[in-house]
């Protein structure tokens, strides 16, 4: 074998500027010039950087300039991501080959930074903290085209006080972890703002598929979730969200946690709740609950609901207010009750409505018969007894 690594073509270090459209994010309020990679096939982009895999060896480089040769795929790409000169409009990092990367490090992503991983990682070791293997914090326009991750990360992407940010098609096939962590907790005064996730896939996380805490507007195009030990989606503190499909299969087995859940005042601007969370369709098979509000959360209309032999709760409202479940059609089969319920550290829910529902082999319930303006209307049930104050 040759002691010296296929050096790649110069054409791979093509300088052409991606193109980019403007795109409004729901709910946001402002205009952002977001690049639609997503849409594109991986590696289908113009790359100003790139870190190539050849045999065990990658190569990172800029425009015909090498800037590390070695075994270790973390220090390639974040080699080519520094390779990048200064700048203020978004500019693309090529990933192109398969490795293992340690839980406890990271591959930083600074502003105006687009990836585009045509590979996978896999994650391996211990870490402790917010480690992961696409990490960005403080940043804005910071674009994930493709990842797939396999293994055990603490998190498979966590982005921290971040502005004006695409995830486009992400898959994690995990054996533990959180796969998807998009927060303000940094500096809880700042939103995350403007982000948008276009389809995700998390199996085996033993936490949340995806979940938000402090995020004012945000688009997601579907989550599919399988085998993960808590919530599918969970929205903490968000508003201006836009949700089109969260679909879970053993989502929370065993736990409180639901295939779609909000919490920790979701949904709340200001002290009211006008309607700013709007989600497509809640599908969830199996594990805990289906859908869960909770925690003075609110503002939220779900159009479909397919929910079927849950563990827990189908459905459960807990001290929420002003939220619309199945606002156009749903069925809920078997599994535990639909129920609105109360902790007495928060004011009793509100102008909560279920509608549209056939409901079969479970229960419908009101209890404790506190709160006002909770209404059910054109429900079908089928042995399913409905107590109601």
């Amino acid at each position: 074998m040759s002691s010296a690594p296929a050096r790649p073509s110069r054409r791979l270090w093509r300088t052409a500027l991606v193109s980019a459209t403007t795109l409004v994010v729901a709910g946001a309020g402002a205009a952002i010039g977001l690049t639609q990679a997503s849409a594109a096939d991986c590696g289908a982009l113009s790359y100003q950087a790139q870190a190539i895999q050849s045999g065990s060896t990658w190569t990172a480089g800029r425009a015909g300039s090498t800037v590390y040769t070695g075994t270790d795929m973390r220090a390639a790409v974040q080699a080519a991501i520094g390779a990048l000169p200064s700048r203020t409009a978004k500019q693309n990092v090529l990933v192109r080959g398969s490795g293992t990367i340690s839980a406890g490090s990271r591959i930083s992503l600074p502003s105006y930074t687009l990836i585009d991983v045509c590979g996978t990682i896999n994650v391996t070791g211990s870490g402790s903290g917010d480690q992961a293997p696409i990490y960005s914090r403080g940043t804005t326009e910071v674009e994930v085209a493709h990842l797939t991750v396999t293994g055990a990360p603490l998190y498979g992407i966590f982005m921290r006080n971040v502005t004006n940010v695409i995830l486009g098609q992400i898959d994690m096939r995990l054996s533990a972890g959180l796969g998807v962590r998009i927060d303000n907790r940094g500096d809880t005064s700042q939103w995350t703002r403007n982000v948008r996730i276009d389809n995700v896939y998390v199996s085996g996380a033993s936490s949340h598929a995806v979940e938000t805490y402090g995020v004012d507007g945000i688009t997601i195009g579907t989550v599919t979730a399988r085998n993960v030990g808590e919530s599918g989606l969970l929205l903490n503190q968000t508003i201006n969200a836009t949700v089109g499909t969260v679909d879970a299969e053993n989502a929370g087995t065993g736990t409180g946690y639901a295939a779609f859940r909000m919490a920790n005042r979701n949904g709340r601007i200001g002290d009211s709740y006008a309607t700013n969370i709007r989600v497509g369709t809640v599908k969830a098979r199996g594990g805990g609950r289906g859908v869960f509000c909770v925690s003075e959360s609110g503002g939220a209309v779900i159009d479909r609901v397919d929910i079927a032999n849950t563990g827990n709760n189908s459905i459960l409202v807990e001290n929420c207010y002003n939220v619309t479940i199945a606002n156009a059609s749903g069925t809920v089969s078997g599994g535990g009750e639909i129920r609105i319920a109360a902790r007495t550290e928060f004011p009793p829910s509100s102008n909560i409505t279920f509608k549209n529902l056939t409901v079969s082999n479970t229960a419908i319930r009101w209890s404790p018969c506190t709160g006002t303006n909770n209404v059910v209307t054109n429900v079908t049930r089928n042995n399913a007894p409905l107590t109601w104050c």
